[in-house]
């Protein structure tokens, strides 16, 4: 009798102490979450981290949790195989630690830690799109397209899973999908993000390249009242515009970026000239751009105002066709500028001058002139002939 009471209260004693352990624990975790949802991330590593060993899987995935925002990838990573050994079942310790390869570029491993995820739990939209982002890193594009469709099946999906399948149909040359996408990303994204900005851009533009300038205008118009510094989208306005002919329109947006020129605002590709018009003739594609330079830097500076540029099938540029500024020309009040043509090391000059007031169909259809044959050089210069 007295050998079972004993028993029965050695029995009580362990299971009190295990119920007073996982309180304990439960505790922990509880002031880890709210640590946690306060953003307190500095405070759960500092307090908890070091003395984390005998702590819950829940506990552990809190703590690797705040390694991953601090972007501690290695010590993340330890929290969250930690957080796996002692409970594989919880979806969000693998995808954490998914996410965390991904960011380290270990797409392979990414992949079936996100395939794990899923497996535990197939409604998280978020999961998919990661896992879209591994294969997509990985350039396997289907993959990539069939995880983020796969994401956009599930309740609350945000809306880069439809920008990231607009521009992976971008990327694959299927524009009329890519721009379904995009129409669908327009109404899922957040209006404030950047994302969105990107989506109107790319809706313009492919609206822009079927020759629907009726959509495309809109676009970039509500665009800049949104952003007033996406010059590239005063250069798009501009194209639309000089492709139906409505130069006063255009005329506003060109002045915009002559005073963007001069405050220094404009970079990369605009940062000395901006595409005005795109036209094709025969199998030629031509992107005509200005210069913003106005003046000479010296009176002996020859520099071009309007640039042609002929691109082949395979989209080289060929050649070009340009209006030259000549100092020496205007003080002898001949034309401000000369239509000349390069192609290789050989320069042409066709003789017919333009200045600022000139109209722009009589520029294009000298270009075309030229194109065609119909114009031929007055003289050519190749160096060292």
């Amino acid at each position: 009798m007295l050998t079972q009471m004993n028993s029965f209260f050695k029995t009580t004693v362990i299971s009190a102490i295990c119920s007073l352990t996982v309180f304990a624990q439960d505790k922990i975790t509880d002031e880890l979450k709210a640590l946690s949802d306060s953003e307190q991330h500095d405070k759960i590593i500092e307090q908890y981290a070091p003395k984390s060993k005998d702590y819950s899987a829940k506990s552990l995935y809190y703590i690797g949790l705040a390694y991953h925002i601090k972007e501690d990838d290695s010590n993340c990573i330890k929290f969250m195989d930690l957080s796996i050994k002692k409970d594989a079942k919880d979806p969000a310790s693998h995808y954490i630690k998914a996410s965390t390869l991904n960011y380290m570029g270990k797409y392979n491993e990414a992949i079936k830690g996100f395939q794990t995820a899923i497996s535990l739990k197939a409604d998280h939209a978020e999961t998919y799109i990661r896992l879209g982002d591994s294969y997509d890193r990985l350039g396997k594009k289907d993959l990539a397209l069939e995880a983020y469709k796969k994401a956009t099946q599930q309740e609350k999906c945000p809306g880069i899973a439809y920008l990231m399948i607009a521009q992976i149909y971008y990327y694959l040359k299927e524009n009329d999908k890519a721009l379904e996408a995009y129409y669908a990303a327009e109404e899922k994204i957040s209006k404030e993000s950047s994302s969105y900005i990107n989506t109107l851009f790319n809706i313009g533009l492919l609206e822009s390249l079927k020759g629907n300038y009726d959509k495309a205008e809109p676009m970039f118009l509500k665009l800049i009242q949104l952003d007033p510094k996406n010059y590239h989208s005063y250069a798009k306005l501009i194209q639309i515009y000089y492709h139906q002919k409505k130069y006063d329109k255009a005329k506003p947006y060109k002045n915009k970026l002559y005073e963007a020129h001069k405050k220094g605002e404009l970079k990369d590709n605009l940062k000395d000239m901006f595409c005005f018009d795109q036209f094709k003739w025969k199998d030629k594609s031509i992107l005509a751009y200005e210069r913003f330079q106005e003046l000479p830097n010296s009176m002996f500076d020859l520099y071009n105002k309007h640039l042609f540029y002929v691109f082949d099938k395979e989209d080289k540029v060929e050649f070009t066709i340009q209006t030259e500024f000549s100092p020496i020309s205007g003080e002898q009040g001949n034309p401000k500028y000369i239509l000349c043509m390069t192609k290789g090391n050989t320069h042409f000059n066709f003789g017919i001058g333009f200045n600022d007031n000139f109209k722009y169909d009589d520029l294009k259809k000298a270009v075309i002139d030229i194109l065609e044959e119909k114009i031929k050089p007055t003289a050519s210069l190749r160096p060292g002939k």
